[in-house]
């Protein structure tokens, strides 16, 4: 059987425009401008009155959701967090560690990889984003001192060997063995992202050169323009504007960054540099005051308020507790970006940055059909997933 989403307006890369899209075998059929198409008796037809059709969302960094973070280690507390995510429009995910003990590490890396194959009812789990642990110590803010260090090969070679599924690894380039890393991932299919990082830009221009093509969590735990002796330097933070080939990881929730620092992203990146991320601990999707950040053995303790996460005495933020759909909302309706590049910042250019760009991240013939319908507030009304419909409440 197939489905026909009529009367939608369908969000394209660079335009919107009146028109229907069908799935068949949980791939796209067609799509055409208008309502015109060639109609089969057995259609399974849903009129979306009007409202959104839009690619699903794809968050390349999330910690958690729904009261279950990524490093519990269980199997069924990742897919619990994944399918809190999933009402909120994403449909493809990369679950993301901490800084902790290797056999932490090791043992949740393993139960992302179990939860990747339950795929019912879930989005599609893309690999898994480690966050650490070869950090500054300058710049760790939520991440946790006790388990930053410097990266050796032999064990960054041991935990890819654990978990051959990590797509992408965010690291401070400026760490001894940190470019010979960064030329090491690249070689086996990571993307070194420049994360935590207290790098200067001569650092981040040599990260660029070697392995490193993304900047995690952009203005968040980085390095900024100093003084050292009378001279300027520029941080990671303004290195990453400056350096084009570097794509920016920007958690869009109205709290992390200002609306100012989001236009000027925006205006100086453009869309196609620009993928949005949650960072969502596990209190994304609750109504929670206190939780805790990172696993329930090891975390640490966050205070929620004003729509965010603070660590203990609020010199930080603790992650966020932003869902994907929030992340279009405060680009589209409060920075002012027009709706095709908004989503386009949470659907083609992160599928494009993972390289899946050929069957994910936008609406076209051939691809899977991951879909969304929302309306003008980005609210999610619905959510299919390889061409199964799930219900966004």
């Amino acid at each position: 059987m197939r489905t026909v989403l009529e009367n939608a307006v369908i969000v394209a890369p660079a335009r919107l425009f009146r028109g229907t899209a069908a799935v068949e075998d949980g791939k796209i059929a067609f799509v055409t401008e208008g309502p015109d198409y060639d109609r089969r008796p057995d259609d399974q037809v849903i009129n979306a009155n009007g409202r959104y059709l839009s690619p699903g969302f794809i968050d390349l960094h999330t910690h958690g959701a729904g009261g279950h973070d990524f490093m519990d280690g269980s199997v069924d507390a990742i897919a619990a967090a994944c399918r809190t995510h999933m009402r909120h429009g994403t449909t493809a995910l990369l679950p993301t560690t901490l800084s902790s003990q290797d056999e932490e590490l090791f043992e949740n890396l393993s139960n992302i990889d179990r939860a990747a194959a339950l795929r019912k009812g879930m989005p599609e789990i893309l690999g898994a984003h480690l966050e650490g642990p070869y950090f500054s110590p300058e710049q760790n803010a939520a991440q946790d001192k006790r388990f930053i260090k410097n990266p050796l090969p032999e064990e960054y070679q041991r935990i890819f060997a654990h978990c051959p599924s990590i797509r992408i690894w965010s690291v401070a380039p400026e760490l001894p063995g940190a470019l010979q890393m960064g030329n090491w991932m690249r070689a086996h299919g990571i993307i070194g992202s420049v994360g935590h990082s207290n790098a200067v830009y001569e650092e981040v221009l040599a990260a660029s050169e070697n392995g490193y093509g993304m900047i995690t969590h952009f203005w968040n735990g980085m390095s900024r323009l100093t003084r050292k002796e009378a001279k300027m330097y520029l941080g990671v933070a303004e290195s990453g504007l400056l350096i084009d080939d570097l794509t920016a990881e920007v958690i869009a929730d109205g709290c992390h960054l200002p609306l100012s620092l989001l236009k000027l992203i925006y205006k100086t990146k453009g869309p196609d540099r620009i993928c949005l991320v949650t960072d969502s601990m596990r209190a994304a999707g609750t109504d929670v005051t206190e939780s805790t950040l990172g696993s329930l053995k090891n975390g640490q303790r966050v205070i929620i308020e004003g729509g965010v996460a603070y660590m203990p005495g609020k010199a930080s933020f603790g992650g966020s507790i932003a869902t994907a759909d929030r992340l279009v909302r405060t680009m589209y309706r409060r920075v002012g970006v027009p709706l095709p590049e908004a989503v386009r910042m949470m659907t083609l250019t992160p599928a494009k940055a993972l390289g899946v760009e050929r069957r994910l991240g936008s609406i076209a013939a051939g691809k899977d059909a991951d879909l969304l319908l929302f309306d003008d507030d980005i609210h999610i009304e619905l959510i299919m997933i390889k061409g199964k419909v799930w219900a966004a409440s």
